[in-house]
């Protein structure tokens, strides 16, 4: 090996943070810190905040803590979102333009992807995203829509998803109506619950400045002013498609999210997110973004099912 070569291996990280902080960004028994290791193979050689950093990726996971710090210098906090998000992101900081206010929440996307997907967001009024699980492609969108409502960019949000399981005829299940369509659309429940605590989002709710519904109750409208997303959109069919793309008004954003690799339709149906990627491709003020398994920031093992999966499609 090289003088050079061996340099490389061993790299001195200093950090000039207090010990409250400190011990923030090892986490809880060196939690980060390990995650860090594992993620890149490499250690941490030395004392907390003056570390010798050894291993093929030192470079890699240096830039990695760096960026971790300045989150938490910025923020005050550090979540496993935060964690997974700074080992993937290949673009150095993020810029402070670049961060949504979504409620309570300070929001960015943590990989070059994401990054893109939310400027397509703010630049085009209406952007198509797919992607696996994990991907960000819902909770990004929902932090958008939660920004752009809360500097009145928007006067509401719309969220909607096709109840496919229930083939659209919710009649037959019991409770009111919010009750019926609550097991489609927790997903986005939970995501705003997340950026504006259950009080203010059930007072918005009240108030209809966010409005749930499924798909089917999309039919016959106009959404001027509105921050619209159809999550789930694989499960519709063209002519659903169709009918929500149909839907947009003055002032109006909307956001079309899926993936295509979990189509629920049956057999003889085209699913009309994969027909759309494929007819608006062209259309102007529209975007097309794609994520993939790099963009996945849950938990590590999600982004592992999702390779697994796709390397037994491609066998």
């Amino acid at each position: 090996m090289s003088v050079s070569e061996s340099a490389s291996r061993r790299i001195p990280l200093q950090l000039s943070l207090g010990g409250t902080e400190l011990q923030a960004l090892c986490g809880p028994g060196n939690r980060v810190l390990l995650r860090i290791e594992r993620y890149y193979q490499v250690s941490f050689l030395g004392q907390p905040g003056d570390w010798m950093v050894e291993g093929d990726q030192a470079a890699e996971a240096v830039q990695a803590i760096r960026r971790l710090q300045t989150h938490l210098e910025r923020y005050g906090e550090l979540s496993e979102v935060d964690i997974e998000g700074a080992m993937k992101d290949e673009g150095g900081t993020q810029a402070a333009a670049d961060v949504l206010i979504a409620g309570r929440r300070h929001i960015c996307g943590k990989t070059p992807n994401q990054r893109s997907y939310l400027k397509a967001i703010r630049s085009k009024t209406l952007t198509l995203a797919v992607g696996p699980a994990g991907s960000g492609k819902t909770y990004l969108a929902v932090a958008a829509a939660v920004s752009a409502m809360n500097s009145n960019r928007v006067e509401r949000i719309i969220l909607t998803r096709p109840a496919v399981e229930a083939g659209e005829r919710l009649g037959f299940l019991p409770g009111d109506m919010q009750q019926k369509v609550d097991p489609y659309l927790r997903p986005l429940f939970d995501a705003l619950a997340d950026m504006l605590g259950v009080e203010r989002m059930n007072a918005l709710l009240e108030q209809n400045r966010i409005e749930i519904a499924p798909l089917a109750y999309m039919r016959g409208r106009t959404l001027n002013d509105a921050f619209v997303i159809l999550d789930e959109a694989q499960n519709t069919t063209r002519e659903q498609m169709k009918m929500f793309l149909t839907r947009l008004g003055f002032g109006a954003c909307m956001v079309v999210t899926g993936d295509v690799t979990q189509v629920d339709l049956p057999r003889h149906q085209q699913s009309g997110l994969l027909h759309a990627l494929k007819v608006l491709e062209r259309v102007p003020d529209i975007a097309i973004c794609r994520l993939d398994a790099r963009d996945v920031v849950r938990h590590q093992l999600v982004e592992q099912i999702v390779n697994a999966y796709e390397d037994d499609d491609r066998d």
